[in-house]
């Protein structure tokens, strides 16, 4: 049966008719030869002899092996017919229970699971003949469906991770921007301050060109980057800036060590310290300490809080997209995308993210960029 099931089915139809046929012919000589000493029995007590003397059987007797005889010959009449027909009947059985059944079953199964939208599954190759050929092919086409599916929840999720970053990476420029304004607004009495108007200038500048390059990219990772010559005494004014905006309130302590020049996308810096600030902005309880050093080929930017810490969780599994905090109510509108845009930034620049806790409290984010320093 296993090389019968390995026949194409034309082979194995022919096959299987054949051997019904067979089987039928064998039935029907036996059925002939039955018959034919029936009636051969039959016609020998028709007349007797008996010391010399014939006797012919009564009248009644012969008529009814005559009928009898008639009888016999529609039975081997009926054989020669149906016989033939039970022959092909069982061979189409055995043909559809051997070739067919199973993979019908197994295709109509997997069309309803399909129909569902249940493509966790997998389609066996049932034999080489052409039903087992198109249950491979349905296999392929069931693995390029979700092969499909999957590429298109990727690419919403993308989508939807893309767009959460837009949002949440404008909060903090337009933050720094709403401050700038209410300095201008609370001085309005003296001309504007030139550093005031110079960064006004360049957060307006940020904002447009983060605009436009997250209008063309459909994945965070594929932000340019934007590289330019950045000093020790430019970084710290920013960061300054930047805590004493984002962080109204709390003590802060900035330490900057002095290097050379170094080329950094300065916009994809400053996005990864506003995001850092503000997450320990809202943590902390009266402290953020931020500190700037060169280490080797490496600027490592540290933010530390004397808040609760991290949870366990974020620091088994990493940031996460849209991962959450427990966080103060007036907060509960964050999406928790801030360290996770962070870390994919590193990365891009050819460093990365850790996240530790510090004893007795207090969480410790550690943002590392690869650089190119130069003399000075």
């Amino acid at each position: 049966m296993g090389g019968l099931k390995n026949l194409g089915l034309k082979q194995a139809f022919f096959l299987l008719s054949a051997l019904g046929l067979l089987l039928a012919a064998l039935l029907l000589l036996l059925v002939f030869a039955v018959c034919i000493k029936l009636q051969g029995a039959s016609d020998g007590y028709s007349i007797t002899v008996n010391e010399g003397a014939v006797q012919v059987q009564p009248p009644s007797l012969a008529e009814g092996r005559a009928a009898a005889n008639d009888w016999l010959g529609l039975v081997q009449l009926a054989a020669c017919l149906l016989l033939p027909a039970c022959g092909l009947g069982l061979a189409s059985l055995l043909f559809y229970r051997l070739k067919l059944r199973q993979p019908i079953a197994l295709l109509q199964s997997s069309m309803q699971r399909i129909r569902q939208q249940d493509l966790d599954f997998t389609i066996p190759k049932l034999s080489d003949d052409e039903l087992g050929q198109l249950c491979e092919a349905f296999e392929t086409m069931r693995a390029e469906l979700l092969r499909t599916n999957q590429e298109l929840w990727r690419q919403a999720e993308e989508r939807k991770r893309l767009n959460a970053a837009f949002s949440h990476d404008l909060r903090n420029p337009l933050t720094v921007l709403k401050g700038s304004l209410k300095l201008l607004r609370q001085n309005s009495a003296e001309p504007p301050d030139s550093a005031m108007l110079t960064r006004l200038e360049a957060y307006t500048l940020r904002i447009e060109q983060y605009v436009e390059a997250m209008s063309s990219v459909q994945r965070l990772e594929q932000l340019p980057l934007r590289k330019q010559l950045c000093c020790s005494e430019s970084l710290k004014a920013e960061l300054t800036e930047t805590a004493s905006l984002l962080a109204p309130g709390l003590q802060i302590q900035l330490t900057v060590a002095d290097f050379a020049d170094v080329q950094l996308d300065l916009g994809l810096f400053l996005t990864v310290a506003e995001n850092l600030i503000s997450n320990a902005a809202r943590f902390a309880q009266a402290e953020l300490r931020l500190d700037l050093q060169r280490q080797g080929d490496w600027l490592r930017l540290t933010v530390f809080d004397d808040g609760p810490g991290f949870p366990p969780e974020l620091l088994r599994d990493g940031p996460q997209p849209f991962g959450k905090m427990q966080e103060p109510a007036v907060s509960s509108a964050h999406f928790g995308m801030g360290l996770y845009i962070s870390q994919l930034l590193c990365v891009k620049h050819g460093g990365g993210l850790r996240l530790a806790n510090r004893q007795p409290q207090g969480a410790e984010a550690v943002a590392e960029f690869q650089i190119d320093f130069f003399n000075s």
